[in-house]
């Protein structure tokens, strides 16, 4: 039996931006299939995407890199200096590991593969709308090993901050590198959500980080994850 809202609550308003009308319509067969969620438009381009964003105030952004006359990462940078409280998950291919780390800089909330399943991408959406940033495993590699490629420096660096964490702080920093919610890790450490989010704020302060993205890098610079 498939969710329901329950009274009075809220659907989760959705924007696609994507140059690829197949991929606009599969993102919008996907997410208007589930009843909490709602499309309220779609954009060719990074310069519609903004105006659509500033008119219709979605919960989340799906937001393509490559697009024509202004890029994902384009819309995303605007977006964010215009202080949208609307949050980005960018759509990227195995090609852009570049790109997904000028997002982060730029501010997106997540990270996604355009071929990840359907039940995947609703839950991500979720977790986004959530105010929890999303990584793609895969993508969160790519991103780490263009990151560290010939990098000695930052290893030292990384692994004399992973020296200030306690054991469970360490156990939670490879948890998070490896992509998991708080949710799946308090399941796994057979910890309270309450807890697990004191880790993961303690390990903010401690990495000198300010995503979750920055606490995987951490971790895989210093040959942990």
């Amino acid at each position: 039996m498939s969710e329901q809202p329950a009274p009075g609550q809220s659907l989760l308003r959705i924007v696609i931006v994507d140059d690829d009308p197949l991929v606009r319509t599969g993102l919008r067969m996907i997410l208007g299939g589930d009843p909490l969620i709602e499309v309220v438009g779609e954009a060719t381009d990074g310069i519609e995407a903004v105006a659509l964003v500033a008119s219709t105030s979605p919960d989340v952004v799906l937001m393509d890199i490559r697009m024509p006359r202004a890029d994902g990462l384009a819309a995303t940078r605007r977006l964010v200096e215009q202080g949208t409280r609307s949050r980005i998950i960018v759509l990227t291919t195995f090609d852009t590991d570049e790109m997904v780390l000028t997002a982060l800089r730029h501010g997106a909330a997540g990270f996604l593969l355009k071929d990840t399943p359907a039940a995947q991408l609703v839950h991500a959406v979720r977790r986004v709308a959530a105010g929890e940033p999303i990584l793609s495993p895969t993508v969160t590699a790519q991103v780490i090993a263009a990151a560290t490629q010939g990098a000695d420096a930052p290893r030292r660096l990384a692994r004399e901050r992973l020296e200030r964490l306690t054991p469970r702080e360490r156990e939670i920093a490879v948890a998070v590198a490896q992509g998991l919610s708080n949710a799946e890790i308090a399941r796994t450490h057979h910890l309270g959500i309450a807890t697990v989010k004191t880790h993961v704020g303690s390990l903010f302060s401690k990495l000198h980080a300010t995503n979750r993205v920055q606490i995987a890098r951490c971790v895989h610079e210093a040959g942990l994850g």
